[in-house]
């Protein structure tokens, strides 16, 4: 019998990203239920922490859902989830924070977030595309639609890559933000940047997943004549 090896590597991509979406999603879970001192709600201090860098254009609005929290860079409107808009707790705090963080990002033209926003349009394009051509291509041998489509899948990885120093950079200063700004106390800014700490694993996980999956592709296909 045949044993594909790189089929392994999927199952470390599906282990990986199940247990950054578990991490997540308990951390959260566990301090959303600890109400920070100070009493005042996630958009009170996404808007607090806006206004003391000076972006008091930037709007704070409320969106449907549960940890759909965003920054738009093309709008320039910071987006808090249902869960996190009026909750005073100090994971949605913290998450507000980090969405605080992108816009600063933005007003100070922060490189990586620059090329990530660069890269939008083209990863639209080749997340499904990659796999269209790389199916049409197997269907119908021919090798040169299958590179073509591994050629736009590292468009995608290039991006997740990208967004990594994107997401720890808006971490850290929402961090700084809670505590020098004083709305957190040092412990609720520890337990904050373990919420913002077990979000940032999930673009870890799935960064890896998508270079593990590259990986396997370019040892399938990469070396056919």
């Amino acid at each position: 019998m045949y044993y594909d090896w790189t089929f392994g590597l999927i199952i470390i991509a599906i282990i990986i990203s199940a247990w950054a979406q578990i991490k997540v999603s308990s951390t959260y879970s566990k301090y959303s239920k600890v109400m920070a001192q100070n009493g005042m709600t996630a958009s009170d201090v996404a808007r607090l922490i806006l206004d003391s860098n000076n972006l008091q254009d930037v709007p704070v609005e409320r969106v449907a859902g549960n940890l759909t929290d965003h920054y738009d860079p093309r709008t320039r409107v910071l987006r808090l989830s249902d869960t996190v808009y009026n909750s005073s707790s100090v994971a949605a705090i913290g998450v507000a924070a980090h969405e605080v963080g992108h816009a600063i990002q933005d007003e100070h033209e922060y490189a990586p977030l620059k090329v990530r926003g660069a890269l939008v349009p083209l990863v639209s394009f080749s997340s499904s595309a990659s796999w269209v051509l790389i199916i049409l291509g197997i269907f119908l041998s021919s090798l040169g639609m299958i590179q073509f489509g591994i050629l736009l899948f590292s468009a995608v990885v290039i991006f997740q890559l990208v967004t990594l120093p994107v997401e720890f950079n808006a971490s850290s200063r929402a961090l700084v933000a809670l505590e020098g700004g004083g709305f957190l106390n040092r412990d609720e800014v520890e337990q904050s940047r373990k919420v913002l700490s077990a979000a940032a694993m999930t673009y870890v996980a799935a960064a890896l997943a998508s270079i593990l999956q590259l990986i396997r592709l370019l040892a399938i296909f990469g070396h056919r004549d």
